[in-house]
Order: C-alpha cells, then structure tokens, then sequence
C-alpha cells in the first residue's frame, strides 16, 4: 500500500513543486520575455534589471506571477505527471524504458502539457511585458484568471491559444531534455561507477538536461513569447514571425544571456 501511495503521489509533485519555482524565479522569467521582446537594441539583463527597479520598484519584477503559477499548475502538472505515469505504466521492475522509448514518452508528455498550459502561457507573457509598454498601452490585467476572462470578452477563446502550436512543439523539446535526458544522464553517471544516487548526482544530472533542452528550446521560446504578446494582425503567421525576428541576425533566437539561463536553470532544476 505505501508503494502505491508514493506512486499515486508522483505525478502531481512535479506541477505543484515548478509553482513554487516560479516564486523563486518569477523574476528571471520576466527579465527573459523583456529580451526576448526587443527588436531593437541591445539592453543588458544588469541595466534591465536595474532600470525596472528604479522606475517602478522591485516588486514590479513579480508582475503576472499569478499568471505563471496557473501555468505551471497546468502545463508542469500535465507534462510531468503523464511522462511519470507512463513511466510506471510501461517499465517494469529490473526493465526500464530504452531511451528511444523515454523520449517518445516525453515528447507526448511534453505535447499534452504545452496545449493545457497555453492560455497560462498567453496571459503570463502580456503581465510580464505590460512593465515596459506606457500606461494607455497597458492590459491591466489584475490577476491571472482576470487576464483569461478578459481575453475571451475581448478577443475570443482562439485568442487564448496564440503561438499554441510553437508551445506545444517546445513543451515536446524541453521535455524531452529535461525529463528523458535527466534520465538517461543519471543512469550513465551511475553505471560509470564514479557517482552514487545522492544529491550531487541528482544535481549535476540536472544541469547538463536543463542544458540540453535550454538549447533545443530557445529558438521556438523566442518565437512564443512574441506571438503571445503581439497585437492581433501584427503577424501573418508563424513564417511572418520568424523573417521578422530574423532580421537581427540568427543570434536574435537566442536573445538571452547565458549567465541567466545558467542561473534560472540551476534553480528551477533545484526545486523542481
């Protein structure tokens, strides 16, 4: 019965442990939408960060930190609990998942998660962005399930879906890296006999998957995170986006830093 009950409560820990991430870091996230924005220039996350503050004080760096908690109580939940449900579903004791297998499953995962967590998605991106827009440009969204109610009296329930096809190609790919690579990292590190199953290997195991699929990710974060926040017309379509965004270059789908993607992954992965 034990054994049932630890296995009954995995699937729900990984969406209720990112929300509490997402507290944590909330700020590095919005830093992230705010470079990931600018079409012209080049602002360093230091002056970013600093010019915030100063203008609108540190608590605007938590501006749609609602938003990003029904995100990840939708998306993180779903992504996780299905790879980890399949997980015990299709393994057996002595006979785990190939890694072809895991990274089928974390694709899956990964697809059902970035549908649900979209309309999240679409009103955490416009909280986070509103700080940088003058105040007659302003949603003013007051909370996460105001931004949702308002979308859909104003825009329409396809509204709350916008870039839901380039999340839910990048719900795959970071899934993917983080969760079937984190496997299959750990398993190496342990059968190569220089690492046990404690913390430091659970950590490291950690670092080099939320590499993996940081890179693979970028890109298609760079791309939502504008069709989230882009006025309705602005964009053609997906091909539009992207010609528009190439237009500074192909480092334009990589407009973070890597000390910051450094820092939010090593913590996320922490409390994750």
């Amino acid at each position: 019965m034990a054994d049932k009950t630890k296995k009954l409560s995995r699937w729900y820990f990984g969406g209720i442990s990112s929300a509490g991430a997402a507290c944590v870091t909330h700020p590095l996230d919005l830093l992230k939408v705010h470079l990931q924005t600018q079409q012209e220039g080049k602002v360093s996350a230091i002056r970013l960060t600093t010019s915030i503050i100063q203008k609108q004080g540190i608590l605007a760096l938590y501006n749609g930190l609602s938003a990003s908690l029904l995100r990840q109580l939708t998306y993180s939940t779903m992504r996780f609990g299905t790879y980890e449900v399949g997980k015990q579903k299709f393994e057996t004791p002595g006979h785990s998942l190939l890694f072809y297998q895991k990274l089928l499953l974390a694709g899956f995962s990964g697809v059902i998660g970035g549908i649900l967590g979209t309309p999240g998605d679409v009103v955490n991106v416009r909280m986070q962005n509103d700080i940088k827009l003058s105040p007659e440009l302003r949603r003013n969204y007051r909370h996460a399930l105001d931004g949702v109610a308002r979308i859909i009296q104003q825009e329409g329930v396809p509204k709350l879906f916008s870039g839901c096809s380039t999340a839910t190609l990048r719900a795959a790919l970071m899934t993917i890296g983080q969760l079937s690579f984190y496997d299959q990292i750990k398993i190496m590190m342990l059968q190569s006999g220089y690492f046990k199953d404690n913390p430091v290997t659970h950590i490291l195991s950690s670092v080099f998957a939320g590499a993996i699929a940081t890179t693979l990710t970028q890109p298609l974060d760079v791309l939502k995170t504008r069709a989230m926040n882009a006025k309705p017309g602005e964009f053609k379509g997906i091909a539009d986006l992207f010609f528009y965004t190439a237009k500074l270059g192909p480092m334009a789908f990589f407009k973070v830093p890597w000390q910051l993607v450094i820092i939010f992954l090593y913590i996320y992965r922490m409390y994750w």
